[in-house]
């Protein structure tokens, strides 16, 4: 199956569900304190004309027990309509028609009760990661490569040598904490510290942090602060790729591209953006020049050869980077159904945390380059289904699906528990109108993230491969 499908198919079933497991939290609260659920929407169903025909974009499933469930078909998110709610689905007006019982109306519950119901997605879709971390303790339990074990050590760019790190130093802790593996809030934790410690030629060094290292500036340029050395060797080649009919073959390790030698991903990563950023530039209308490449290559057993081929129009060649980590020595801890629990809610804290203290990067110039749509999300999924892997991704994603919705941004589930507080504190109630425009407020901020997400996609083309 075509590498795009697969993880468009893995992106639709984790939104799918979570996205029902979210608005099931909204569901289960209105249900428990009586209030009547008109709509269950699985994805969004704007209605649309084609021609002379309306379609009403959704599907309807069953009823039951007055509730109406239906599958959208813009995989955006959900939504429940709850009787006598001003939301993305019902304006002020349609709730003032509302023919519902007032005593089964959102508007008219007491306010723990209504914020209860708007805390429940955000609670559902933590408790949903908890329970995915803890079942994935229990079922292939927690491997990992020991710190000491990253044999090719790490690439440090510029910044990171001026404070004296140098290439294929194995970071192995701070003085606030050891490392005992490779994880990327590592970056989160050398902004905590003051000094780190590294082995260096069988040596441990310690190294003096300044007292407040930016974590935008380590990760939002290229070259990062610092990045596990992944050596230049091809892990496959793409059937039909310019690689493939320049004779690249699998395992094949890169000595030079366009003439200038190197021995890492690293490196190649470097020369392949400049060229990105070249195509970029002219708007996909590069000279032809620009896409040749020159690539040696060397076979175990045999002498180096040089390929010469021709980039596709994205600049690829058409080949996956080795899994370094498949090369290490790692370790794996077993979990029994009672200890894989603590395990999977301390591992999902401590994922929320690190999400949380790195939230404040997207509101900078450079983090706003970051953002994504389904693209980027998308193109984290692996190329093959492979369960562990769709099972962790889904459950980050549930985290910070949680925590996005938890910001008191206008429409989300934040805005409303946010104003919800502010009534409880002041004893005054918010008038439908009044949350109806908040609401257009909040709409239009959103789209506009949306749309952001969705210009940064287009432009790095996340799909597309080496």
């Amino acid at each position: 199956m075509d590498i795009f499908l697969i993880k468009a198919a893995q992106l639709l079933c984790c939104f799918m569900l979570l996205v029902l497991l979210h608005e099931g939290g909204h569901f289960f609260f209105a249900k428990l304190f009586g209030i009547r659920v008109k709509k269950f929407c699985i994805f969004f169903d704007p209605g649309f004309n084609i021609g002379s025909r309306h379609f009403t974009g959704n599907v309807k499933l069953f009823s039951l027990r007055g509730t109406d469930y239906y599958l959208g078909w813009l995989p955006l998110g959900g939504y429940v309509t709850i009787a006598g709610m001003v939301d993305e689905s019902t304006t002020a007006d349609q709730m003032e028609q509302d023919d519902t019982p007032p005593e089964q109306m959102f508007c008219n519950k007491p306010a723990p009760q209504r914020l209860l119901v708007m805390v429940g997605g955000v609670l559902m879709n933590f408790i949903t990661a908890l329970v995915i971390y803890s079942a994935i303790f229990f079922t292939w339990g927690e491997e990992y490569v020991p710190a000491r074990n990253m044999a090719h050590g790490y690439l440090f760019n510029e910044q990171a040598e001026a404070l004296g790190f140098r290439d294929g130093d194995i970071l192995l802790g701070t003085d606030q904490k050891t490392f005992d593996r490779w994880s990327p809030d590592v970056y989160t934790d050398l902004t905590k510290a003051s000094s780190a410690t590294v082995l260096r030629d069988g040596k441990e060094i310690s190294i003096s942090l300044p007292e407040k290292l930016d974590l935008i500036e380590m990760i939002g340029h290229a070259p990062l602060f610092l990045e596990p050395a992944i050596p230049s060797v091809v892990d496959s080649v793409m059937p039909g790729s310019p690689a493939e009919k320049a004779g690249m073959r699998s395992g094949d390790k890169i000595l030079a591209f366009n003439g200038k030698r190197l021995s890492t991903w690293n490196e190649l990563d470097v020369e392949m953006g400049s060229i990105a950023d070249q195509i970029a530039a002219a708007e996909g209308k590069v000279k032809p020049s620009v896409l040749q490449a020159q690539v040696v290559v060397q076979r175990k057993g045999e002498r180096a050869d040089t390929l010469r081929l021709m980039l596709n129009d994205k600049g690829k060649m058409g080949v996956t980077k080795h899994n370094i980590f498949a090369e290490y020595q790692t370790q794996t801890i077993h979990y029994d159904l009672l200890s894989s629990i603590p395990a999977g809610i301390r591992y999902g804290w401590e994922k929320m945390c690190s999400y949380v203290y790195q939230l404040k990067f997207i509101f900078s110039a450079e983090g706003a380059k970051s953002v994504g749509s389904f693209g980027t999300i998308g193109s984290l999924f692996p190329s093959t289904w492979h369960w562990l892997s769709f099972w962790s991704l889904t459950a980050f994603i549930s985290i910070i699906l949680a925590v996005m919705n938890f910001l008191p941004i206008p429409m989300l589930d934040g805005g409303y528990i946010f104003l919800t507080l502010v009534e409880i504190i002041t004893r005054r109630k918010f008038s439908p109108r009044a949350i109806e425009r908040v609401n257009t407020v909040g709409f239009y901020f959103v789209l506009a993230i949306m749309a952001l997400g969705i210009f940064n996609d287009l432009a790095r083309m996340v799909f597309h491969i080496y």
